[in-house]
């Protein structure tokens, strides 16, 4: 794999902005998560650079996050809250080559496309972790997979859609579109 000085340092930058994003949310859930622009240089480096620097850019920040701020009540769940999931993050980079090559309206697609993708993935990993191991959180009678669906629903998709905007502003200046 072979990753360019210039993208290895901003990458760099990018896992560090989202480091302190993480410690700067604008909003706090009562059992983790939050909604932050945590994951907008993630996704800058993925649509600016692709798959790889994408993944590579979200492992790394997921192994910070770990080291700063973890709860671990088991291995799996390790992986399914930190690693994997900004590592997910990464996959919108599946479409950086549409995003470089076609006009202003498409690219918005192919942004929001790819900005979903990542995002979905991310879902689903904590989706699984709330599942299996948090489960206990779930109020008395409600299905553990509506509740988990439902907690990492609304502070996901909020944070996407942040991302969403401040990427549309800055798209131009950022991605070299």
């Amino acid at each position: 794999m072979k990753i360019s000085l210039r993208a290895i340092t901003e990458i760099s930058v990018a896992v560090a902005l989202s480091l302190i994003f993480n410690f700067l949310p604008l909003w706090k859930m009562p059992q983790g998560g939050s909604i932050s622009l945590e994951m907008l240089p993630i996704f800058f480096i993925a649509l600016r650079w692709g798959l790889k620097e994408g993944l590579l850019a979200g492992f790394v920040y997921g192994l910070l996050q770990l080291a700063f701020n973890p709860f671990i009540i088991h291995p799996v769940q390790l992986i399914l809250d930190y690693p994997l999931p900004y590592m997910l993050l990464g996959l919108s980079g599946i479409f950086v080559k549409q995003i470089k090559q076609f006009k202003e309206k498409k690219i918005n697609i192919y942004i929001i496309f790819a900005m979903l993708l990542g995002g979905f993935f991310r879902f689903i990993s904590h989706v699984l972790s709330g599942v299996v191991f948090f489960s206990t959180y779930a109020p008395e009678g409600t299905n553990v997979w509506i509740y988990s669906i439902i907690y990492n629903a609304s502070f996901i998709i909020p944070s996407l859609i942040v991302c969403y905007i401040i990427i549309a502003v800055m798209k131009k200046k950022v991605l070299y579109i």
